[in-house]
């Protein structure tokens, strides 16, 4: 089982449109502490990179776990076998594992996306944070309103990963981005110092930015973010991912 899932042919890709667009920068910006809301950048993204069309599945990773490339998941994840469901429990760690893997396998390089990488990927998927309200005088205005987004998000929320399709298309013909299965990338977690106090961005690279319906971060070896790992507003429902090639075309 191991090998049939190792094959790159078994990946659908999508082309990620190169070039430069806008898009908010991840991580923490503070200003004398506070919170303010992340800005508006220019990224950009090279010429001939792919992505996955759909997240790395259960029976794909269990595959790699059979090889002993990648370790078993934790009790409560660890039968989890289907072919139409996303890998989900896996950590940054996990996914990079996997993506050595299967580079090994298909002579291929796989990797997981940078956030930027991820974004472009999404399109009309992709939703910048909303600026949320604050008082320099009452730091409460600003933690009621993010305490009100956060409660809007869990509301309806479904939990359990859906089978691949459930989220529907994106414009590039992508499935599932920004739906209840949040995917690991490379990029670090930077706290920056804004404002009259402008320091250098502090970067943390044992927390990645994980993206889907809302961005988020965690530290590199979390599974299952249940388990009370940290993580800024909302923590994701489901940890899985999907992974990047480069030089190469759509298949």
């Amino acid at each position: 089982m191991a090998a049939s899932y190792a094959l790159a042919s078994e990946f659908e890709t999508v082309v990620i449109p190169h070039g430069t667009f806008t898009y908010q920068a991840p991580g923490e910006f503070l200003d004398h502490g506070t919170p303010v809301d992340a800005p508006m950048i220019q990224g950009m993204v090279g010429s001939g990179r792919v992505i996955m069309r759909r997240q790395v599945s259960q029976a794909e990773y269990a595959g790699c776990v059979q090889a002993g490339a990648c370790k078993p998941l934790d009790k409560g994840f660890r039968s989890l076998n289907s072919p139409d469901l996303p890998a989900v429990g896996v950590s940054w760690a996990d996914a990079t594992a996997y993506a050595a893997w299967l580079s090994q396998q298909t002579g291929h390089t796989w990797r997981l996306p940078e956030y930027a990488e991820w974004v472009r990927a999404a399109a009309d998927r992709y939703r910048p944070e909303g600026a949320l309200p604050s008082d320099p005088a009452d730091p409460a205005v600003r933690w009621l309103a993010q305490y009100d987004r956060e409660i809007a998000r869990a509301r309806g929320r479904i939990k359990a990963a859906q089978a691949f399709g459930h989220f529907g298309l994106n414009a590039l013909g992508l499935s599932d981005m920004a739906g209840n299965v949040w995917e690991w990338t490379n990029t670090c977690f930077v706290s920056h110092r804004v404002g009259a106090l402008d320091l250098a961005p502090r970067e943390n690279c044992s927390v990645r930015i994980l993206a889907g319906a809302h961005i988020a971060a965690m530290p590199d070896f979390i599974r299952d973010p249940r388990n009370g790992a940290c993580s800024i507003g909302l923590p994701p429902a489901n940890l899985g991912f999907r992974l990047v090639r480069e030089n190469a075309t759509a298949s």
